[in-house]
């Protein structure tokens, strides 16, 4: 006997509608997302095209659905509505204004096909949501930018950009090959091969002062943004540095110790020692820990306490203070 029950009803429509979202879908991927078996899979597919859904095999490949056939739009719970406002007050504030009036645009239709009653709870809603970024992510002058690199991925051309370098006194140019996107230290940054370059290079949207498409493919067929960032993160030389921190600081630094390269932690009594994994050729860890520095303490190396020092000293000198007896 088919179980027809209304948890299995629930599962068919949604992967109607995941098959609708993609061009191919695996079976084993559904199987996942719902933690079924295969085999209730292949008797969900087997369900939808009974139905008169025309949906497409492909051995060792997956699903899909025969290219012009679409159902009206679906109905949106109010929850799952809910979920967009939050979504479209982050797409606003974190993302570039291009691509934030599209999601604008694209909320007017989730909006369109809700219940009266529904519309008036997200309206409510929507007032009462706010999302401030903690530094400016995008050049203004630049309102595009997102749009133009998630273009050139998918449609594997080089984009032409004007990069504002952190040692430079104006923009150069670089041509480079996007490979994907990320956000990470609360910064969006673009990983791409830079033909001047000859190498990847990461690229910080904020810093980016104009962008330009081309109409050049690309020329390297490049492995997928994971690996190439764990390839980075292999490559790049670290630092082993232990730290013992008072336990009511040490909850202060959790949300920022991820940063660089926090490994593990072990109570130490009424302290806390720290062990990271961290570059050992920038500024950037011993900044971090001049902020806790009166109530932690650098077990080793020997070279991270003298960075800190040396920092510090710089520090003691531009306040102007001199050390009295």
């Amino acid at each position: 006997m088919i179980d027809e029950n209304p948890k299995r009803f629930d599962r068919i429509v949604a992967i109607l509608i995941q098959l609708q979202s993609s061009r191919i879908v695996k079976a084993q991927e559904l199987a996942d997302r719902f933690q079924v078996s295969l085999r209730t899979i292949y008797r969900d597919i087997r369900s939808l095209e009974s139905s008169g859904v025309p949906i497409l095999s492909e051995t060792g490949a997956g699903y899909s659905i025969m290219e012009g056939y679409r159902l009206p739009p679906v109905m949106f719970t109010r929850e799952e509505a809910g979920s967009f406002v939050a979504a479209e007050k982050l797409m606003q504030q974190m993302t570039d204004k291009t691509l934030g009036a599209h999601f604008c645009s694209a909320m007017f239709k989730v909006k369109s096909v809700l219940r009266n009653r529904d519309k008036e709870w997200i309206s409510t809603l929507e007032s009462q949501i706010l999302v401030r970024p903690g530094q400016q992510l995008f050049n203004n002058d630049v309102p595009d930018a997102l749009e133009i690199i998630m273009d050139s991925i998918a449609s594997q051309q080089q984009v032409v950009l004007w990069y504002q370098a952190f040692e430079a006194d104006e923009p150069g140019q670089r041509t480079i090959e996007p490979v994907g996107l990320f956000h990470e230290h609360n910064f969006w940054y673009v990983l791409g091969y830079c033909l001047l370059r000859q190498d990847y290079r990461q690229f910080r949207t904020d810093r980016i002062a104009k962008i330009k498409r081309s109409d050049q493919p690309f020329l390297t067929a490049h492995a997928s943004l994971e690996e190439l960032r764990k390839k980075e993160t292999i490559e790049e030389p670290k630092m082993r540095v232990r730290i013992l921190v008072d336990k009511k600081i040490a909850r202060y630094m959790q949300s920022s110790r991820k940063y660089y390269g926090f490994v593990k932690q072990e109570n130490r009594g009424a302290q806390v020692e720290m062990t990271f994994m961290t570059t050992g050729n920038e500024d950037g860890f011993p900044r971090w820990y001049l902020m806790f520095g009166d109530y932690a303490e650098i077990l080793e190396p020997e070279a991270m306490k003298e960075k800190v020092y040396q920092i510090a000293m710089k520090v003691v000198a531009n306040l102007g203070i001199q050390e009295t007896v």
